[in-house]
C-alpha cells in the first residue's frame, strides 16, 4: 500500500499547499478544494514517507465531527462527494476519492484557537518553569496529565510552514484579532471542546486537547462577516487522544496521535529544528521505519474506529 505524499491536480490552480492538505481554487469563485494527503509532520517538520490513507481517515474524522458540532457553529464544509463538484474536479475522482472536501471560501483568523483539558505536552513544559499555561497562572501542585480544573483556551500564532507556531497569552491575542472577535472565537472553542470531549468520553477516549481553526465569511441573510469553523476537526493531527481506561495521571499517557511518531524522533537523535535524517544525510529530511509507519496508521484507525463505531 503506497502513500499519496502529492497530488496532482494540472487542471486545477494549486494555492498553498500545507504540511498535510493541498489546497486548490476551483471554477467556482465561493469555493475552494481541500486535499488530505497522507504526509505527516511532527516538530513542524514534514516527513519524508507518508502514512498510507492517513488523508482518508482524518477526512473521515473531520465529516464525522463537521456533522456532530454544526448546532454549535456552522463550517466551511459543503460536500465530500466528488460527483457533486465542479465539472474539472470530477476527472480526478480516483486520485481524490475519501480524502478531499469541497469547501466555503473564507477569510482565515490568524490564530490557532487552543483548548486544553488536561496539563501536558507545551502547556505542561511551561507550567513546570513557571506555574502558567500561555501566561495564565494555575493552581500549584498540578502533575503532568491531570485534569484541568475547567478547560483552558490558550491561542497561538498561526506560523508560515516552516516556521514554529508561538504560544501567546489572551491578551496578546486579543490585540492581535480585536477584543470582540476574540471573546467570539474563545467561547466558540471551549463549548466546541467541551462537546466533544463529552462525546469521546462515552467511546472511551479522553479528549486532552485539540486545535481549532476559526474563519470569516459574510453572511447572506446579514451581509454581515460571521464566524465559521475552517479545516480540519478533532483528528488526531490537531488532537490528543487518550485511552480512557490507561489513564494515570503523573506522567505522560499513550495516546492516538502524533505522540508515537513524536517519541521515536526523538529516540532516534532528532531535536526541534534539526530536519537532517536520521542517515546523517543533512538538509534531506527524516525518514520513517516501516514499523513507525504502520503503528503511526494503526493509531488513527483505531481512534477512528473507537470514535465513529465504525471498522477503518
Amino acid at each position: 500500500m503506497s502513500a499519496l505524499l502529492d497530488s496532482n491536480l494540472p487542471a486545477l490552480k494549486l494555492i498553498s499547499k500545507g504540511k498535510v492538505r493541498d489546497i486548490y481554487a476551483t471554477s467556482s469563485p465561493d469555493h475552494l478544494l481541500f486535499v488530505a494527503s497522507d504526509r505527516i509532520s511532527a516538530y513542524d517538520v514534514i516527513l519524508r514517507n507518508g502514512v498510507p490513507d492517513k488523508g482518508k481517515i482524518l477526512t473521515k474524522i473531520s465529516l464525522f465531527w463537521f456533522n456532530k458540532l454544526k448546532h454549535v457553529l456552522p463550517t466551511h464544509f459543503v460536500t465530500a462527494n466528488i460527483d457533486e463538484m465542479p465539472e474539472e474536479v470530477k476527472q480526478y475522482k480516483d486520485q481524490l476519492e475519501g480524502r478531499t472536501m469541497l469547501v466555503k471560501k473564507a477569510k482565515v483568523i490568524p490564530l490557532e484557537a487552543i483548548v486544553r483539558g488536561y496539563l501536558t505536552g507545551s502547556g505542561w513544559a511551561e507550567y513546570k518553569k513557571s506555574g502558567t499555561v500561555h501566561g495564565i497562572p494555575l493552581p500549584e501542585g498540578l502533575i503532568e496529565s491531570q485534569k484541568l480544573p475547567e478547560p483552558l483556551f490558550t491561542p497561538s500564532t498561526k506560523a508560515d510552514q516552516g516556521q514554529h507556531d508561538e504560544n501567546i497569552s489572551p491578551e496578546r491575542a486579543a490585540q492581535l484579532i480585536g477584543q470582540d472577535l476574540y471573546n467570539e472565537v474563545s467561547s466558540k472553542a471551549v463549548r466546541l471542546y467541551t462537546e466533544a470531549s463529552e462525546f469521546a468520553a462515552t467511546r472511551g477516549l479522553i479528549l486532552a486537547d485539540t486545535k481549532f481553526e476559526f474563519g470569516l465569511i459574510t453572511s447572506p441573510a446579514t451581509g454581515k462577516e460571521e464566524v465559521i469553523l475552517i479545516d480540519e476537526l478533532l483528528t488526531p493531527d490537531s488532537s490528543r487522544y487518550w485511552p480512557a481506561s490507561s489513564y494515570a495521571p503523573g506522567g505522560s499517557q499513550p495516546s492516538f496521535d502524533k505522540q508515537y511518531l513524536r517519541d521515536w524522533l526523538t529516540s532516534s537523535g532528532f531535536r526541534k529544528g534539526l530536519e537532517s535524517g536520521p542517515e546523517g544525510s543533512e538538509g534531506q529530511g527524516w525518514t520513517m521505519i516501516d514499523s513507525v509507519v504502520e503503528g503511526t496508521r494503526k493509531r488513527y484507525a483505531e481512534a477512528y474506529s473507537l470514535l465513529t463505531g465504525e471498522q477503518e
